[in-house]
């Protein structure tokens, strides 16, 4: 019995082409590689308006914790990153990755750890 020819390409190539595209978005991601410029507006306003209206205006807490770029110090970037995406159980954090890419959601991290401009 005869190999089949896309057999190779099936168990062989194919997972090992996934995993590197993984990694490359991964690196990417790591890099802070930003949203388009449009993209960026629309970021920033969502972060102003809806999550300034439980973390405060100036995002130095109310209904929800400081944003502030020294209450975020130290912190990882990847849980404040998934904090965005998938929000916080037994809280009024909602998960926001209907409307986020996890790299969208590390650019908001970014933002306001260097301060929002």
């Amino acid at each position: 019995m005869r190999d089949n020819p896309l057999r190779f390409f099936r168990i062989g190539i194919l997972p090992m082409l996934l995993a590197c595209s993984n990694l490359a978005w991964g690196d990417q991601f790591a890099q802070g590689v930003a949203p388009a410029p449009a993209r960026q507006a629309e970021l920033l306003n969502l972060v102003r308006q809806d999550c300034g209206s439980c973390h405060g205006l100036r995002f130095e807490g109310g209904l929800g914790v400081p944003l502030t770029p020294a209450a975020l110090k130290g912190k990882p970037v990847e849980a404040l990153r998934d904090t965005i995406l998938y929000g916080r159980n037994g809280t009024t954090m909602p998960p926001w990755s209907p409307f986020l890419t996890e790299a969208e959601a590390g650019w908001i991290v970014q933002m306001l750890m260097k301060g929002l401009p």
